[in-house]
């Protein structure tokens, strides 16, 4: 039998407002364990929570970008569950009366715009930060004890529920890339996945190809990586498969995902809703968000990541222009082609030699950035290297990295190339058996040869040439 997985994901992602959601303590990262704190997010008996404006305003704007009905009566409720990092025994949340439902994103692929659903985007406090000690994970599973830091108890958070409309483990990850990089783009959060800043949790089940049944769901938490997210999707995906296929019936139950070893490890039975026994939340109003506000932070949308994706795509082609735009790196692409550059030349050396050198595009000068690029071939390797890790620094000139030659020199760069053939005769042998893609493995070590100053292409030619003689 073929089987399909039905994927749905609920994203949680910190608002980088300057204080938590009821209180005014500080959000920030990386302070003095428990040094962010005060009665109310500790939920010392008495303490009132007062709502944080702003991070209402940006969940609205948030809803709106991801294309959703935004409510004209929205309710935080208490979401009940006893938990060592929930100080009050319970989580405000919202839970029927969200702030934004009935929204889609529109994925892009080469069959066409993909739409994946949103069902809501609710805000939320966070819950404070669980430090695992002892064993090999950082998880629960094997810790000698747990430790609870509470500067992140009280966090802003908007937790975005897809619906079960995603097909494989590498549309969550496009879809994952795309929606962080709108997150960003709105100002409304780092999205940095190493701080927690968006944490994701998957919903995986399997079903006959073909049928819309919707079998049981398990759920795998806290996934702050896409690599990990895809490969932790898979990873159940082949559980859920093989139980099936041994007459058994998957449970519903969470999952945690060891990267290090790819395995799979069952926490607990999955909650429904009545578990959590909500109720409104009596200490605080609803929110009702004005029509004005609403219209005004509609009329300050960027455009959206997936609508770049296609206008610059006849430029290049969609897996190039995804990996600029959600990379935050269409923008200096676009300058630079607008300066003389190439667009094919500009966006590699853009999300390859740029990234590489953990260069901040905003501080780049396209200009500057368009004369490497046409000359890149033309200049030893070392000089475009430093060409491109000094890019940012105030007043770059790339003239000087220019008026370096590289060597063309077949007579000076044979040599070395006959050299190195010699010295790796089983590589030579792979490569006259079909092996063509050892011609890098020689290129590069002719580059190593020469400390990178020899000009790559001639080598390359070069190296085609000697190795297609006898």
């Amino acid at each position: 039998m073929t089987w399909e997985p039905v994927i749905g994901l609920e994203i949680h992602v910190h608002l980088k407002t300057r204080t938590k959601m009821f209180c005014r303590c500080p959000v920030g990262f990386g302070a003095g364990e428990n040094t962010q704190t005060c009665p109310v997010c500790l939920g010392f008996p008495g303490a009132l929570p007062v709502m944080n404006r702003r991070a209402v305003e940006w969940t609205v704007k948030l809803g709106l970008a991801l294309e959703c009905e935004i409510a004209s009566h929205a309710v935080f409720a208490r979401k009940h569950y006893p938990y060592p990092d929930l100080p009050k025994g319970y989580q405000i949340s919202q839970y029927d009366l969200p702030a934004c439902i009935n929204g889609k994103v529109l994925l892009p692929t080469a069959e066409g715009d993909r739409v994946i659903g949103i069902v809501r985007a609710h805000l939320e406090e966070d819950a404070a930060k669980t430090v695992h000690v002892g064993g090999r994970s950082g998880r629960i599973g094997g810790a000698d004890h747990s430790l609870i830091d509470f500067n992140r108890g009280g966090t802003p958070l908007v937790e975005i529920v897809t619906a079960p409309d995603i097909c494989s483990a590498d549309e969550a990850r496009r879809f994952l890339q795309l929606l962080r990089q709108t997150v960003v783009e709105l100002g409304i959060s780092d999205a940095e996945m190493e701080k927690g800043q968006l944490r994701v949790d998957a919903n995986v089940s399997v079903r006959p190809a073909g049928s819309d049944e919707l079998r049981t769901r398990t759920e795998i938490k806290n996934m702050n990586s896409f690599s990990f997210i895809a490969r932790g999707i898979e990873a159940e995906i082949e559980r859920q498969v093989a139980v099936w296929e041994a007459g058994d019936e998957v449970r519903q139950q969470t999952y945690d995902f060891d990267a290090a070893t790819g395995t799979l490890t069952a926490r607990r039975a999955k909650e429904e809703a009545d578990d959590y026994r909500y109720f409104p939340e009596p200490d605080l109003v609803p929110v009702e968000p004005p029509a004005e506000l609403v219209e005004a932070l509609r009329a300050d949308l960027p455009e959206s990541p997936a609508a770049r994706i296609r206008r610059i795509e006849p430029a290049l082609d969609l897996d190039r222009a995804t990996v600029l735009v959600t990379g935050g790196l269409d923008a200096l692409w676009h300058r630079t082609v607008q300066a003389g550059g190439d667009a094919f030349a500009v966006s590699n050396v853009v999300a390859n030699d740029l990234v590489g050198a953990g260069v901040d595009p905003a501080a780049v000068s396209p200009v500057e950035l368009a004369k490497l690029v046409e000359a890149r071939e033309g200049i030893p390797r070392t000089a475009f290297d430093e060409a491109i890790a000094r890019l940012a620094d105030p007043g770059f000139s790339a003239d000087p990295y220019l008026a370096e030659e590289a060597v063309s020199d077949t007579a000076e760069i044979g040599p070395v190339v006959d050299r190195i053939l010699e010295e790796n005769p089983d590589q030579v042998a792979a490569y006259r058996g079909g092996k063509e893609g050892l011609l890098g493995f020689f290129v590069g070590q002719v580059m190593k040869e020469t400390q990178g100053k020899a000009n790559p292409r001639v080598v390359s030619e070069l190296v085609r040439e000697k190795l297609s003689g006898v």
